[in-house]
């Protein structure tokens, strides 16, 4: 039994997927998720075998969900689901503990493979996404292609989607302070001037959706 949870935050797509993979004998979606914070709850809950997560999730992107899980559940095994075949998130999906990373336009194709592929703790990545590109993260898994860090981008997408900074410090369990420490570094880094600006950066580099 290859044992399964699904967070996305579109229903249409969770269904789909659910309705795809339970073809396959013996899987079973055994959750579902519409956000970050409930997709590592549930993975805690659940303990499946492997988890497709949403990189674009609110609350907490899947970069979040990825390092979250492998921290609570390390036998579960993510597989980061999304619409950008994008150098620094293929890079900060290894980074944050990430084994597999599927484009959306390739789920036809390819997600039953990387299914069973991580089931049994092999790593999969999408067509598009080179062998000489994973080798270069593999040889230097370090290098940053981002300026901010990982926490950074978390606050900047947390307050890019609207949410005030005392939502921001609750869901990143971090306090207000900090927060605003990170967020006036995203600004003085970045080189922005407004909030508006901020939201703009987050669009443009996939932080948040349009």
């Amino acid at each position: 039994m290859i044992r399964i949870l699904i967070a996305d935050d579109h229903d249409v797509v969770r269904s789909g997927l659910r309705e795809l993979l339970e073809t396959q004998p013996n899987w079973q979606v055994v959750g579902e998720a519409s956000n970050g914070k409930e997709a590592v709850s549930k993975a805690v809950e659940t303990k499946p075998d492997v988890a497709v997560i949403d990189y674009s999730l609110p609350m907490l992107n899947g970069l979040d969900v990825t390092r979250q899980i492998r921290e609570h559940v390390p036998k579960t095994e993510i597989l980061v689901f999304t619409m950008h075949d994008n150098d620094a998130l293929i890079q900060e999906a290894l980074r944050a503990g990430a084994r597999g990373y599927l484009l959306k336009s390739d789920v036809q194709q390819h997600l039953i493979e990387a299914i069973r592929s991580m089931a049994i703790h092999k790593p999969f990545f999408t067509a598009q996404i080179s062998e000489e590109r994973l080798e270069a993260y593999a040889a230097n898994p370090n290098r940053s292609v981002s300026p901010i860090t990982d926490r950074e981008r978390s606050v900047v997408q947390l307050i890019a989607q609207g949410h005030p900074n005392k939502v921001v410090a609750s869901t990143l369990n971090i306090s207000v302070k900090t927060v605003e420490t990170h967020r006036a570094a995203v600004m003085r880094k970045l080189n922005l001037s407004s909030s508006a600006a901020l939201v703009r950066y987050a669009i443009r580099n996939n932080i948040v959706e349009a």
